[in-house]
């Protein structure tokens, strides 16, 4: 009886240590490695591929095989992350496609059209929506009209447009898989990011509805949800290892994107990359609202004030006091 209890204890302790050092969730975790095999010949069609998350997926993509599409704005950044690929893979396995999601109905028809014919006949085997607009964090009744247009005309508007064209080329070939970047600011209310928070809950529930409506005519989803992410290219500041000089430890992009091609690879519905507190409020939000939805009512107003002070908006400090200005 004692070596059982101490074996629960011990099982116990385990799994807090794990939760409280984890970058993501259990399921997705527990899935372990990328499948290559899903990912090596396939065509991956990547927005937002000319920095952070985007060209983190677009090397790891290259590295497992894959052929790429990488859009972006600025057509001279997408060059210089195909160059950096060149050398190590074959230059005819990656097109650049510059793209604006902003561009119209009739403009991102025929982006479609134009990725498809890429290495036709094999058409696109995944469409990862990377790219998204995020302006600085604001209170509420701050927000503008015209952050509002600017936020939803990317992050909803124009990458709904642009699964709305390809879907059917998918359709007809009974297979596909959208692999959606949003944000844990889709599935928590998110002080100080009100319109972002409010485009990521809409791009959740259109994905996820999709993939009710299609996945039984070849139709995959994976709707990834990353906390804060460490995008800088620098490896001498704190913020590149991955813990911020406000204690605020933020997911390296290069890591992300490895998780995400997990999520994707293994067939994920969902996933969630983050580390502490963000990933307890998003366990919490999810089955246990009425505590989620209390603990960020509590640090909503903290949250906003540390935004202006410049100080971490994603650290345990929030709970306990104001955060330290940043120097």
């Amino acid at each position: 009886m004692l070596l059982l209890v101490l074996v629960l204890v011990f099982l116990a302790c385990f799994l807090v240590f794990r939760f409280a050092t984890a970058d993501g969730d259990f399921t997705l975790l527990a899935k372990g490695s990328v499948k290559r095999e899903e990912v090596e010949d396939k065509v991956v069609w990547i927005t937002g591929a000319s920095r952070g998350i985007g060209e983190a997926l677009a090397k790891q993509f290259a590295s497992l095989g894959a052929k790429l599409i990488l859009s972006a704005r600025q057509e001279s950044e997408l060059e210089r992350v195909k160059s950096e690929l060149r050398g190590k893979h074959v230059p005819d396995g990656v097109k650049i496609l510059p793209l604006d999601l902003t561009s119209g109905d009739e403009s991102l028809r025929e982006a479609v059209r134009q990725a498809e014919s890429f290495f036709s006949p094999a058409g696109i085997d995944y469409m990862v929506h990377n790219a998204a607009y995020e302006r600085p964090k604001t209170a509420v009744l701050d927000a503008t009209s015209e952050a509002l247009l600017a936020t939803f005309n990317v992050n909803v508007f124009g990458t709904i447009a642009l699964t709305r064209h390809l879907a059917p080329f998918m359709l007809k070939r009974g297979r596909g898989h959208f692999v959606v970047v949003s944000s844990a600011a889709g599935k928590n209310p998110s002080p100080g990011q009100a319109i972002y928070s409010a485009s990521k809950y809409a791009v959740n529930g259109y994905f996820h509805t999709l993939r009710s409506e299609l996945c039984q005519r070849g139709i995959k989803v994976t709707v990834v949800c990353p906390g804060p992410i460490d995008t800088s290219k620098s490896t001498g500041d704190a913020s590149s290892l991955g813990q911020s000089p406000h204690t605020e430890r933020r997911v390296l992009a290069d890591r992300c994107a490895e998780l995400i091609i997990v999520a994707a690879t293994h067939g994920l519905k969902e996933a969630w990359i983050s580390y502490q507190p963000v990933l307890l409020v998003m366990y919490l939000s999810q089955y246990f609202p009425t505590i989620g939805f209390w603990l960020m009512d509590k640090i909503g107003r903290k949250r906003v004030e540390a935004a202006e002070q410049k100080s971490s908006t994603y650290a345990w400090d929030l709970l306990f006091g104001k955060g330290k200005k940043r120097a």
